[in-house]
């Protein structure tokens, strides 16, 4: 994606469908808001992966034994991580992640700890996940990751803010969930799909953000699929729409107000 030439920018009329076509400011505005908003969504999809690390508790299973079993494998698969359980009160466990140095997990590098918390068990669980200690790409979180399961449905959430990596100045909050889609597994898969509402904020403002069905790859930077959409503090409303023949060759459709719709390179 490095290699895409800005250039190409000056030949996008030639992606959109019509003459009501956005201004060359108006393009260059939108592709900076969609490489922040990637950078922004790529630190919360490095939460869920590392909630995702341990497997989901299995309803029925004494919890103590669920954490034993889950820490022994991966002990053996992820060797630049520790894992270390220890017992909060009666009805809560903790399991302590740590890194002690960088360690690559599915394309993303973690450095630091976290805390995994599980409380209940068998009939109804509840965890929740301390990630303050923890950096994703070199990136601190200030995060809360979360799921409830085993009491009907299975939920899973997550609050993340923090600075935009590389974009001195912004700053982004996030609070997204699982988007519920058929055949997909909640975490610990090779696809991730969530949603919900956040915020960027810069020099100029602050931008309301709403995710729809944003589909991650694991190891990839941009999401596959879904949409988002930004409403500026200016009054515009962008349109962003990630697709897998676009996602191919690291770009994604925008759409500026009522305009014509054009394709925009994504540098990381």
């Amino acid at each position: 994606m490095r290699r895409i030439a800005f250039a190409a920018l000056a030949t996008l009329a030639t992606t959109a469908c019509g003459d009501n076509l956005p201004t060359q400011e108006e393009i260059d505005d939108a592709k900076a808001r969609v490489e922040r908003l990637a950078a922004s969504t790529h630190q919360v999809r490095g939460a869920f992966e590392m909630l995702g690390l341990m497997p989901v508790y299995t309803c029925g299973e004494p919890r103590r034994s669920f954490l034993n079993r889950a820490v022994e494998g991966l002990s053996a698969s992820v060797t630049c991580a520790t894992f270390r359980v220890q017992a909060v009160d009666a009805v809560t466990d903790s399991v302590v992640v740590s890194f002690p140095s960088a360690c690559d997990v599915h394309g993303l590098r973690f450095t630091g700890r976290a805390v995994l918390e599980y409380r209940g068990g068998e009939d109804l669980m509840e965890m929740k996940a301390d990630l303050r200690e923890l950096a994703v790409d070199g990136q601190t979180l200030q995060a809360k990751v979360g799921y409830g399961t085993c009491a009907d449905e299975t939920r899973l959430f997550a609050e993340v803010e923090g600075q935009v990596p590389g974009r001195q100045g912004h700053s982004f909050s996030i609070n997204s969930t699982v988007g519920k889609r058929d055949g997909l597994p909640i975490i610990g898969g090779t696809s991730l799909v969530f949603d919900g509402p956040g915020e960027l904020t810069g020099p100029n403002g602050t931008d309301r953000i709403t995710l729809t069905s944003l589909e991650y790859e694991v190891g990839n930077y941009l999401p596959k699929e879904g949409t988002a959409l930004v409403e500026t503090a200016d009054g515009h409303r962008l349109n962003f729409a990630f697709q897998p023949v676009l996602w191919r060759v690291g770009k994604v459709e925008v759409t500026v107000d009522e305009k014509d719709p054009v394709t925009v390179p994504v540098v990381r």
